[in-house]
């Protein structure tokens, strides 16, 4: 092997491999290994003059040997290093021997009738490589005949709509498997109970302080009326959460804390506090709202009772169950 290949293909050939190995199988986001962590370019050039030193160490010692033999033995060598190796000498004489070419002493066998000027045609096979190669193609086109003629196999357009078909396909599971991929344009309501339970964790650790945690709303609105400042539904939830609510007096963007995954599970479980009931509701803020083509509910906030009101109801109803005399 070291005969047939010289050591100046040699030398980078093993190094290229071993670069494109450690390539292959060290993570380095894009950019070359080698140059995101010193260490392994420092490895690399100690492995190319470990080569290079190899090679020179391997041909002085040939030498020393070679200088050590007498004349005869020399002559031997020589000779050997000339012949070739026996698969290499086996690859020449099927060559020659498809080539089919005669000999120069003999071809006078193979002259053609014909002379121009002196010319004279030879009667040559045709090169096996182009030989083959034609036999090659006309059993293609037998095949591709039968195939797409005869048996009327999908066209390239119809393979090009099966390749869109499986790659849409494969795209949609990607996004459904890559859940941070989710932002206010894309989001839907989770309902899988480890969604939820998982935006409750996150809502618990939160945004309890500011809402409660029956969403009755403290600092913050109530969650649980149909009454919004910046939109309900998911979308709208999703993008205040992640980008914050109303500049200087809302709440701040969570999208620096929070996955757009772990954003979307919070999101759904705040809106299943919609139609409960809290203990202490925070009275409504913003407008009521409503999902797109749909109509608000007819919900009017209840406005506090004044103090003259509270003592007239309490002496109606004192009135009224009070025993008759």
């Amino acid at each position: 092997m070291r005969k047939l290949i010289p050591s100046w293909i040699r030398v980078p050939l093993i190094f290229f491999v071993i670069v494109g190995l450690i390539e292959y199988n060290i993570e380095s986001h894009g950019k070359p290994a080698i140059l995101e962590q010193p260490a392994l370019l420092l490895f690399v050039i100690f492995v190319l003059l470990l080569l290079i030193g190899i090679e020179g160490i391997v041909s002085s010692m040939d030498n020393i040997l070679y200088q050590s033999l007498d004349e005869e033995g020399k002559k031997r060598y020589d000779a050997a290093q000339a012949k070739d190796p026996k698969f290499v000498s086996w690859i020449k004489r099927t060559y020659l021997k498809l080539l089919g070419s005669k000999p120069i002493e003999l071809e006078h066998e193979i002259i053609l009738d014909h002379n121009y000027d002196g010319i004279k045609e030879l009667d040559n096979d045709l090169p096996p490589w182009w030989l083959y190669g034609f036999y090659a193609t006309i059993i293609f086109a037998f095949v591709y005949l039968v195939k797409y003629e005869v048996f009327d196999a999908d066209g390239q357009y119809d393979e090009l709509k099966t390749e869109y078909a499986e790659a849409k396909e494969a795209i949609e599971e990607y996004k459904r498997t890559a859940k941070d991929l989710v932002d206010a344009n894309t989001v839907e309501v989770l309902t899988d109970a480890k969604d939820l339970s998982a935006g409750k964790v996150i809502f618990d650790t939160n945004c309890v302080a500011c809402h409660k945690a029956d969403g009755g709303g403290g600092i913050g609105p109530n969650l649980t009326d149909n009454y919004w400042i910046l939109g309900g539904g998911i979308k709208n939830v999703f993008h205040t959460i992640s980008e914050g609510g109303r500049n200087g007096k809302g709440m701040i963007a969570w999208k620096q804390s929070l996955k757009p995954s772990e954003i979307a599970q919070v999101a759904s479980y705040v809106l299943e506090f919609q139609g409960t009931t809290p203990a202490e509701p925070k009275e409504p803020q913003g407008d009521l709202w409503a999902p797109e083509g749909q109509t608000a509910p007819a919900e009017t906030p209840e406005a506090p009772a004044t103090p003259d009101e509270t003592e007239a109801e309490t002496m109606v109803d004192s009135t009224a169950t009070a025993p008759v005399q």
